[in-house]
């Protein structure tokens, strides 16, 4: 299966770090009836430039076209690509807050271990998990972890980038 389902795309968006960016850009792709999924905003290794990673739902590819169109108008856009779904590597951070007493906590750390996540607390009654992987995976794991008491759940969303050069 790939990592981001054919239906969903991936865009990233290169752009000057200015106020109202972030707000233009998601409000443009809804203004269009898409549904962003999951974005992510970060500072790149260049000053005053930011990085943002849209995962939107690809409904209809002429919009879709459309959209990455109007974003790379935008005066403080730089570059806008929308990443090849095999020739990219995304990946997610979850962490999660789980409720568990002494019988389930064994087999909630095999669990995570086969999963290779981390426990990055722990206390009599509950334990914070970390992991990062692909979009899939962290649903593999979130799926397991309905057999227990969640109590937060976060993830970042999608970030990625591009194989090679």
């Amino acid at each position: 299966m790939d990592m981001i389902q054919n239906t969903r795309k991936v865009i990233s968006i290169l752009v000057d770090n200015k106020p109202n960016t972030l707000a233009r850009i998601s409000s443009l792709v809804g203004r269009r009836n898409y549904n962003i999924e999951t974005i992510t905003a970060s500072e790149t290794h260049m000053p005053g430039v930011t990085l943002i990673t849209l995962v939107v739902t690809d409904s209809d590819p002429d919009i879709l076209e459309q959209i990455v169109a109007h974003i790379e108008k935008l005066e403080v856009v730089r570059e806008v690509h929308v990443m090849d779904n095999n020739g990219g590597l995304y990946r997610e951070l979850l962490l999660l807050k789980v409720m568990v007493d002494k019988k389930a906590r064994s087999s909630l750390l095999e669990t995570a271990e086969v999963f290779r996540a981390r426990i990055i607390d722990l206390s009599r009654s509950s334990l914070i998990i970390e992991l990062t992987g692909e979009p899939a995976k962290i649903d593999g794991f979130m799926d397991l972890m309905s057999d227990y008491e969640l109590v937060e759940v976060c993830r970042t969303g999608v970030t990625g980038m591009s194989r090679g050069l």
